[in-house]
């Protein structure tokens, strides 16, 4: 921070204001200097919100990612729109242009930065409504909102924030600066990382989807393995993480998952991969590093995808992948799949040609 003097003035604005970003007031130069950015027009223009590029206000501050958003920058209200550097526009632009390499990071940044400044008004304390068992042990800076339950032998580290209605089971353990929002249930025995983020909703260890046919019932059986949750891990509302039958289900450091999210007992999910709304994992399926795994996608139980795979929305993944993208049920390669949907498209036609070459022979 002592490098940048205009970092510095950033930082005595936040916090000198209230904890809304509609309260802040900057200048372009110094929002461009804390990015690293050129400016392109009035550097003493005056910041005061953020703003769609579509719904662009005066003193609003916007960004232009998306090309199908481009058009939008010629009409925008917004006094200053963050855009690459190679953005070259086609006519005349009202509002001032600061130019970065990835415009999408760089508003990213900016608004990561606005959250750290704002942590240092996170709320802080056990509520007396809480319910804290004697053997748990607290770590510092911590907040513990009304009607959370933690179970015994509890350990949270320090800057743990659990919100109204999270309940902790004996023996959990929570790493340093993770939240917990409100109504996220952790069954006994799960572990989870630091600098984690649970939304509502999210269950973590519940009993696997186990069950063994026996003279037309089916006998349970118990799941008796836990959760490990490494570091960095964001997992959306009303997510499902079941807990192993036996060893641990395992999501490991910088996985990022969606809301409604189902993964299954025993299940890995590597480093750095990233699941969209209501993919589902079966049981012992193990999903390598750095895969994406777009919405709706099932991947079957007991198959490996190797690192770095990307699975299209709705793809049904039933046996093991190498590197690679793939679509549809089952899911083949992109290529493959991109053919076949260029031969559904001529079925229709295909089908007349058929039947014209039906009706010509039984005439003849």
């Amino acid at each position: 921070m002592a490098e940048c003097p205009a970092v510095g003035l950033f930082v005595l604005n936040f916090v000198s204001l209230p904890p809304n970003l509609k309260h802040m007031k900057f200048t372009v130069s110094q929002i461009a200097e804390l990015l690293s950015a050129e400016v392109v027009g009035n550097p003493e223009g005056l910041i005061t919100t953020i703003c769609k590029i579509e719904e662009g206000v005066p003193g609003g501050l916007t960004f232009l990612s998306n090309p199908k958003y481009t058009h939008y920058i010629y009409d925008t209200k917004a006094t200053a729109a963050i855009v690459n550097r190679d953005f070259v526009p086609e006519r005349e632009v009202a509002c001032t242009l600061i130019r970065v390499e990835n415009s999408y990071l760089a508003f990213a940044k900016l608004l990561n930065f606005y959250q750290e400044i704002m942590m240092q008004h996170a709320k802080v304390g056990i509520s007396d409504k809480a319910c804290v068992a004697p053997s748990a042990k607290i770590g510092e800076n911590v907040y513990i909102g009304e009607f959370v339950s933690v179970g015994e032998n509890v350990v949270l580290g320090n800057g743990v924030r659990l919100y109204p209605h999270v309940c902790l089971g004996d023996n959990v353990r929570v790493g340093d600066r993770t939240t917990l929002n409100s109504g996220v249930k952790v069954y006994a025995d799960c572990v989870i990382g630091t600098d984690c983020i649970f939304h509502a909703g999210a269950v973590v260890g519940a009993d696997g989807f186990g069950f063994a046919a026996q003279d037309g019932q089916y006998l349970k059986i118990p799941q008796i393995g836990n959760v490990v949750i490494g570091n960095n891990v964001e997992i959306g509302a009303n997510t499902c993480i079941d807990r192993a039958t036996m060893g641990s289900t395992k999501i490991e450091d910088n996985v990022k998952i969606d809301n409604l999210v189902q993964i299954a007992h025993n299940v890995t999910v590597g480093e750095g991969t990233g699941m969209a709304a209501q993919v589902g994992i079966a049981g012992s399926a193990k999903i390598g590093k750095h895969c994406i795994l777009a919405g709706q996608a099932g991947v079957a139980g007991h198959i490996t995808v190797d690192d770095g795979v990307v699975v299209g929305a709705q793809a049904g993944v039933s046996h093991s992948l190498k590197k690679g993208m793939y679509l549809g049920n089952p899911a083949i390669p992109l290529g493959e799949e991109r053919r076949l949907i260029v031969y559904r498209r001529k079925l229709p036609e295909l089908f007349k040609e058929v039947q014209n070459l039906k009706t010509t022979e039984k005439d003849q």
